[in-house]
């Protein structure tokens, strides 16, 4: 990235923090807002910033933020209290979003976008993380019940991390289907990316916790020290489990879920400096994505992609999650709420591209067009509804009294470090 697009970059940071608190009562959001700075002086349109994705600097940005993300969104969620209290969030996670990847999967291989099984099941795995980020005002409004908004932060939390496994599973499946050479390498390859992570992560964050603990404790831990250090543990479970053949983003969210299980009690200053930088390293990347990636969707041409993208915003979540909150005793609007508010976002991103870089699969950039395409109505369509919808839904819901949305849960961080 050359000193012209660094000072345009940060000309642009700088004003959007300047007037970020008069934007958040409005219905423009930071993703929103950046994506569309990144096309505007990007190639295709102004041509002010060479950003291109295969820059050595660009690319490792984009790493960073997605193990940075991952940690903290697996960090951020006590995991004990989701057991007791957050049924909501796991009837979405453990029948809602296997019948979302299941759908999607149909919907690939019945439109002729030319995807096969794996490719089409691969297209559906990377699209079924959410980002709460993307409709901030829904999970951070008083006007939302709690159980509402938690349900929508929690499932946000913990669904990319989970959606990874599958993700590498069909990409391994979609590269084997490719080629009849080299099948017993690419079942290997899957299958230590997919064990080793894990390994890797917890190895890594359950002694980080106990030595934080310990070293807070003992009085040898310094405030200013209690951030970078959970920058550093995300990267190390990251970097340990690539050099032991696992996966880094997988190793980066289960350190993430060890890590901030262990030493909940002092998560929220933690959280301050990785939401902080992981907030700017966000939207940083949709920035990238809207001068680099989105452009790239212009010259497909296919209409059945934006068709498929449509579907996976609507039809093929809200079915899902609708059977899913089945005898949760949920009235129509909220179950319509929860179904609607599934944007796509980061986690989508940087899957299709990581995903795409390493595995050679048919039908890849009908894969990486659909999730582009797919973010970027929901960036504009889930940014745009936000406010408006949770403002509605919440006086609804206000005049509806004591109904189950009231239930008192305990709440947790939202992506951006907030309390609700």
């Amino acid at each position: 990235m050359d000193t012209q697009a660094i000072v345009i970059v940060a000309a642009g940071v700088i004003l959007f923090g300047l007037v970020s608190r008069r934007l958040e009562t409005s219905v423009l959001t930071g993703p929103m807002i950046f994506t569309v700075f990144g096309l505007v002086i990007g190639g295709a349109v102004l041509g002010l910033a060479d950003l291109n994705f295969d820059q050595g600097f660009i690319h490792g940005l984009a790493e960073i933020t997605l193990v940075l993300v991952l940690f903290s969104d697996a960090a951020r969620i006590d995991l004990r209290v989701v057991r007791k209290e957050h049924d909501l969030p796991l009837r979405m996670l453990l029948i809602g979003m296997p019948l979302i990847i299941i759908a999607g999967t149909l919907a690939g291989l019945a439109l002729p976008l030319g995807l096969g099984l794996w490719e089409a099941a691969l297209l559906a795995a990377i699209l079924a993380p959410t980002d709460a980020a993307l409709g901030q005002s829904v999970v951070a409004s008083p006007r939302v019940p709690a159980r509402i908004r938690q349900a929508l932060n929690i499932e946000s939390g913990l669904n990319d991390g989970i959606a990874l496994p599958l993700v590498l599973l069909f990409a391994s499946l979609a590269s084997v289907s490719l080629t009849a050479e080299g099948h017993g390498n690419w079942v290997l390859f899957g299958l230590m990316q997919i064990t080793l992570g894990p390994l890797a992560g917890a190895v890594v964050g359950l002694p980080a916790a106990w030595l934080i603990d310990r070293a807070a404790r003992a009085g040898w831990l310094a405030e200013s020290y209690e951030g970078p250090v959970i920058l550093g543990v995300a990267l190390l479970s990251f970097a340990g489990a690539e050099t032991i053949g696992g996966n880094g983003f997988i190793a980066a969210f289960v350190a993430g879920a060890v890590f901030g299980n262990q030493v909940r009690g002092r998560c929220r200053f933690l959280f301050e400096f990785a939401e902080a930088e992981g907030h700017l390293l966000t939207l940083l990347t949709f920035l990238i994505f809207g001068a680099a990636i989105l452009p790239q969707a212009f010259d497909y041409g296919e209409p059945m992609v934006l068709l498929y993208a449509v579907l996976s915003l609507t039809a093929l979540r809200m079915i899902p999650i609708a059977i899913s909150l089945l005898g949760s005793g949920l009235r129509l609007p909220t179950i319509g709420f929860l179904g609607w508010f599934g944007p796509r976002g980061l986690a989508s991103i940087l899957f299709a591209l990581f995903i795409l870089e390493e595995a050679e699969i048919s039908g890849a950039e009908t894969i990486l067009v659909a999730v582009v395409v797919t973010v970027a109505l929901s960036i504009l369509a889930h940014g745009l509804t936000a406010a408006p919808i949770a403002k509605w839904y919440g006086n609804a819901m206000k005049r509806e009294g004591g109904c189950p949305e009231a239930m008192t849960v305990t709440e947790m961080p939202t992506r951006v470090g907030k309390m609700p």
